[in-house]
């Protein structure tokens, strides 16, 4: 199971780099000049690449997670019963990383289409959550507060 936590724990730290860079590449389209349509052309090619290998990512860091909690599950009193909050608040935050790497493409498509944009100001904000989802998801899996 080491080598299965092992795998897990390098595919979630990759998927979340990504969700770490394409945002901040969003903050870097937001400040492109109207008139600079090669430079706006080449962030939204880096953006649509990394988005989908981010998506790519998160499919074995997800695999690897259902494979260690369907053996764990089967350990008597894992997940279950007091002192096993963590488990579901984690499971919580991996639904949140998900959703935010959903709203990610939603946003790179609006950014593509010439839609609606919003401030690099929000961008920077917006590129901030993903690591407050790791450093919770890390401090309830390390920690196991509750």
């Amino acid at each position: 199971m080491l080598w299965v936590k092992s795998f897990h724990i390098v595919f979630v730290a990759s998927w979340f780099a990504g969700l770490f860079y394409l945002p901040r590449i969003f903050v870097n389209l937001a400040l492109v000049a109207p008139d600079s349509i090669a430079e706006r052309e080449r962030l939204l090619l880096m953006a649509a690449k990394l988005y989908r290998f981010t998506v790519l990512l998160a499919w074995p860091a997800l695999a690897f997670g259902i494979w260690l909690l369907v053996v764990y599950w089967s350990v008597p009193g894992f997940g279950r019963g007091p002192g096993n909050g963590w488990l579901h608040a984690k499971l919580g935050i991996v639904a949140l990383a998900l959703g935010y790497q959903h709203v990610c493409g939603v946003l790179l498509k609006q950014l593509r289409q010439g839609g609606r944009q919003r401030s690099h100001v929000w961008y920077r904000w917006f590129n901030e959550v993903p690591i407050v989802l790791l450093l919770a998801a890390v401090v309830l899996v390390v920690v196991k507060p509750f």
